[in-house]
């Protein structure tokens, strides 16, 4: 069945960051339909429609975990009856820079903050006079630093320290600008320099994550239980922490694991990978924290392996190759290397190779729209999903939610060493 005009949810989101580069919080975009303003007569209940059922029908509530998630609200819909439906501990009121600072929005404000909700005001600039009532209800303040020289910057936030306010940076573009902001005292970070992968500086994997990646190539490839147990001898970190997981859980079993073969065995392949995988995302870690660009490899590897069940249902063949092109896809960003280098030494499969390198085949056009719905182009991802018949808006945002939930469950329990 496709999906209606008044189904379509387009979920973006960009994360936000505190001082130690910890993700605690995303933006979250919402679109009725693939254009910025829904093609119904009632916008004000379009949008809230649209929020209410990302909520209650997406689950972002549980895939936002512990993150909280910041939500665009204009002057119409902050009258909304229906804005109250939205959990309160879980969701920032962002108020929009169009929002005039009149009495009725103070008022209003007043009433949402005594409710129990969190506000923040968007696109701050310069401190004018008129919003002084406003600025006084919120607990966060959005800084927009792009048209802002560093004097300019700089005497703002003399400005609205004393204020008492958490001050979120957006738009932080380049590691310079994060080290003025944090010398400024901004306490929340947003922007391409941390969501954008080409702008991550990166490093190279260790060995112990090559090896990790290597492993992953086999058991994708179904390599024999021989080269996989080959491939886990050199690291004896890897076969301990295999033995006593396997030892532990024992996949139901209450036999005791005696050797790397009756490891491999009994756990089975595919929870091997899982294991692998969060092994990866564990190697990333800083200061018992995963990176963020991890976390977004998890969601987009996590989400084209829901879009190839949904296109291919049945076919875990698919499923697993999606889900390693999603994660190798990132790759690039974290270790500093084109994608080809990377690819070489993996031994992946010839579709894997050519959706990384060439962007071609079903996993390409896959991979396009993954890359796309995290962007919010909406253009583009609409496009996207034109290549994909079968896949609809519906059930991308029902994906991407359960994505983002199941990558927020590794950076919570990511095994330690």
């Amino acid at each position: 069945m496709s999906d209606t005009a008044a189904d379509q949810l387009f979920l973006g989101r960009q994360p936000i960051l505190d001082r130690e580069q910890r993700l605690v919080a995303y933006e979250l975009l919402f679109r009725n339909g693939t254009r910025n303003s829904a093609e119904v007569t009632d916008g004000v209940q379009a949008t809230a429609t649209v929020i209410a059922n990302a909520f209650s029908e997406l689950g972002v509530e549980a895939a936002l975990g512990s993150c909280r998630g910041f939500i665009n609200v204009d002057e119409a819909f902050l009258f909304s009856d229906m804005l109250e439906l939205l959990p309160r501990h879980a969701v920032v009121l962002e108020i929009l820079e169009t929002v005039p600072p009149s009495a009725a929005v103070v008022e209003r404000c007043a009433a949402l903050k005594a409710a129990g909700f969190t506000l923040a005001l968007d696109d701050v600039i310069q401190l004018e006079p008129e919003f002084a009532d406003l600025l006084a209800l919120v607990e966060i303040i959005k800084v927009d630093i792009q048209p802002l020289s560093r004097v300019q910057l700089m005497q703002l936030v003399m400005k609205l320290k004393p204020l008492g306010k958490q001050l979120l940076a957006e738009k932080v573009d380049s590691r310079e600008q994060m080290e003025q902001c944090l010398k400024l005292g901004f306490t929340l970070f947003q922007g391409y320099y941390f969501a954008k992968p080409t702008i991550i500086a990166g490093k190279k994997l260790d060995h112990s994550q090559l090896s990790l990646m290597k492993l992953m190539g086999l058991l994708l490839s179904d390599a024999d239980t021989s080269q996989i147990e080959v491939a886990l001898k050199p690291e004896p970190g890897l076969t301990v922490n295999l033995l006593r997981m396997t030892n532990s859980v024992g996949a139901g079993s209450t036999e005791k694991i005696t050797s790397l073969r009756h490891a491999i065995t009994v756990l089975g392949r595919r929870q091997l990978q899982r294991w692998l995988q969060l092994l990866v995302f564990a190697s990333g870690s800083q200061n018992g924290s995963v990176n963020p660009l991890l976390l977004m490899a998890a969601t987009r590897g996590r989400l084209m392996e829901l879009l190839a069940a949904e296109l291919m249902p049945g076919d875990a063949a698919l499923a697993d190759q999606a889900f390693m092109a999603g994660i190798m896809s990132l790759m690039p960003a974290l270790v500093g290397l084109p994608i080809n280098e990377i690819v070489t030494p993996l031994g992946l499969s010839g579709t894997v190779r050519d959706a990384l390198c060439d962007g071609s085949g079903p996993l390409g056009q896959m991979l396009a729209l993954a890359e796309n719905s995290e962007s919010g182009e909406l253009a583009q991802l609409a496009e996207s999903l034109s290549r994909l018949p079968g896949l609809g808006p519906k059930a991308l945002n029902r994906a991407q939610t359960q994505a983002l939930q199941w990558a927020n469950s590794i950076g919570q329990e990511t095994p330690s060493n």
